[in-house]
């Protein structure tokens, strides 16, 4: 029975039917899934292995658009709702709009006041969370095996550019004074990627050359998710932590949770979602550094996206300059697995005077031994990393459903 088959089959049996299918079809983890819905916000759960589990609420809603050809007209009634309280547009399929007025809806759990206070952290640590979130992050997915496969051979892996961005707008809007008010844009944003997400699931598994090279029968599942967001928010605040930049606890509380309710709109089970940062580091352990690895489609990819400042004709985000902040930022192994030369120049600098950099932004030293010009290297790096992957977006972005996988015969842009 081929992948396309089996998809069918599973959507004819249901939910219960298409879990348990799912689950005789994926391979095993390495190690037995280990981590405990106790220390989820949800506290109890059944403790499934998040590998054998998809998103069974918009999988097939996604899939019967896809079938019936009405892709493009969501897709164009879609452009149009832009705000969290706004309502949906007229004409979406029944089934669609229903799922879609389920699935904006914030989790009780959610506690403004610390998504009130989560805006004050990002403004305080804004620039940095810019290139946390470009290079860190950014640069971490093409190490992720799966995520970088799954980008390389699916639409987003021919236009890059395209795709960085609307991943970037994540980033940007979960940074904004009102990302989850009705006024702001985070909730449509989590709705669409969802949506996209479970595009990619039928999509995906007819590309020959994808499963060619996955381990996988289906792509994303929730652990992947989990995976992707452990590179963000708790990557960003191992490298916050590891710089020695001080955060009030309620602050780094209040950052968390906006990542937990972001973790929950995207479709994760409140299970799998770590209720403090020591669990949320102990997940990470289990699902994200154990699987870190180069591959030929995330060498590919990060070469690409090393690039992307060359158009901009800016020397401070140039190849080198973001291949040494690569480097510093994820270590020589990752560095190597993913062909990025050593840089004489920045890599000593970096490793030397970043951390006087940090201190003196901090106001912890009042006197540093940092030359000048490295001190302005460094500033006017952070402005306009955080500018181009964060704010310097083309407005206005709009997330789309695909239609189809990279044509592996069109050269990529």
């Amino acid at each position: 029975m081929d992948t396309v088959n089996r998809r069918n089959a599973m959507k004819a049996g249901g939910a219960l039917g298409m879990f348990g299918a799912l689950a005789m079809m994926t391979p095993a983890r390495a190690q037995p899934w280990t981590w405990s819905p106790q220390g989820s916000v949800a506290g109890t759960g059944a403790g499934l292995d998040p590998m054998t589990v998809w998103d069974a609420e918009a999988d097939p809603v996604v899939a019967g658009l896809l079938d019936r050809g009405e892709v493009p007209r969501v897709n164009e009634l879609l452009r149009t709702w832009t705000k969290n309280g706004q309502p949906l547009p007229a004409g979406l399929p029944t089934e669609l709009r229903d799922f879609m007025e389920y699935a904006r809806q914030l989790p009780h759990w959610t506690d403004p006041g610390k998504l009130g206070t989560a805006v004050e952290f990002n403004k305080k640590r804004g620039l940095y969370l810019g290139v946390l979130y470009g290079l860190a992050s950014g640069m971490m997915s093409t190490v992720i095996p799966k995520e970088a496969r799954a980008v390389y051979y699916s639409k987003g892996g021919h236009d890059l550019k395209d795709r960085i961005s609307k991943t970037a707008k994540l980033g940007y809007d979960i940074g904004t004074a009102n990302a989850y008010a009705p006024d702001g844009e985070m909730v449509v944003t989590c709705v669409k990627t969802r949506l996209v997400h479970a595009a990619v699931r039928h999509l995906l598994p007819r590309s020959p050359h994808w499963v060619a090279s996955a381990e996988e029968d289906i792509p994303i599942s929730q652990n992947d998710i989990m995976v992707t967001w452990h590179s963000l928010p708790t990557t960003v605040m191992k490298h916050l932590t590891a710089w020695n930049v001080p955060i009030p606890p309620h602050e780094s509380d209040a950052f968390l949770h906006s990542w937990q309710v972001a973790a929950h709109m995207l479709g994760v089970r409140d299970e799998y979602i770590p209720n403090s940062w020591p669990e949320a580091n102990s997940q990470a352990a289990q699902v994200l550094d154990p699987i870190i690895a180069p591959t030929p489609e995330g060498v590919q990819l990060a070469d690409r996206l090393l690039r992307l400042g060359v158009n901009l004709d800016l020397a401070v985000l140039s190849k080198p300059v973001l291949g040494a902040f690569t480097r510093f930022l994820l270590g020589d192994q990752i560095a190597d697995g993913l062909a990025i030369p050593r840089e004489p120049v920045w890599d000593p600098l970096l490793r030397l005077s970043w951390g006087p950099f940090i201190a003196v932004r901090e106001g912890l030293l009042p006197v540093v031994p940092l030359a000048p010009d490295a001190y302005w290297l460094f500033d006017e790096f952070l402005r306009q990393a955080a500018l181009i992957y964060l704010a310097e977006l083309r407005l206005p972005i709009s997330i789309e459903l695909p239609m189809m996988n990279r044509d592996m015969s069109q050269p990529p842009r």
